[in-house]
């Protein structure tokens, strides 16, 4: 296992504010903590609905592409889920590559940043839930990033400036995040 903590990115859809939010977000995890901080797109990973033949539990992976994601989930030290609240929940690609894996999850630390109109609390305990079944150690705070209605809309986000009050809650999530580690 590496001290890499993977920066999931929870949306695939093709107009999205993701990217930059990831980014934004790993960007100060790694300049806070010295630690690395690896953006991971789902998006860049092919993951079919319950293509193995035996439950994620039983890690007997046989395709290609899990027995991929099972060792890139294993080998990271920690987790850091960037995504969007869509109808009070999280986007279904990131429930589908959760539940690609089972004991690679185990033990591990998570942090959680949601954002969406209402900044994303919904999407957050729904994830908790998740996490708590997996046996995941989730950092108590959970930065949520509320998006003016333009923003949803499709207009650029210049996360350093239209959400600089809430740096400071994502460093103090990130350290707590990094001292979760090993522990």
């Amino acid at each position: 296992m590496t001290n890499t903590i993977l920066v999931i990115m929870g949306s695939v859809r093709a107009q999205r504010h993701n990217p930059v939010l990831a980014r934004w977000v790993a960007a100060i995890g790694q300049a806070t903590t010295g630690v690395t901080f690896e953006l991971v797109d789902l998006a860049d990973w092919s993951l079919p609905m319950d293509d193995e033949p035996a439950i994620p539990a039983t890690g007997g992976y046989v395709q290609p592409h899990t027995q991929a994601w099972s060792a890139k989930i294993a080998d990271a030290a920690a987790f850091v889920f960037v995504t969007p609240q869509y109808n009070w929940g999280y986007p279904a690609a990131l429930k589908n590559a959760i539940d690609h894996c089972y004991a690679e999850w185990r033990d591990k630390p998570l942090l959680i940043v949601t954002y969406g109109g209402h900044g994303g609390g919904k999407c957050a305990a729904q994830l908790v839930q998740v996490a708590e079944a997996l046996k995941m150690r989730v950092v108590p705070t959970m930065p949520a990033l509320t998006l003016a209605r333009a923003m949803i809309e499709g207009s650029p986000i210049k996360a350093e400036i239209d959400f600089a009050e809430q740096r400071a809650e994502i460093e103090g999530a990130c350290s707590t995040l990094v001292a979760m580690i090993g522990g």
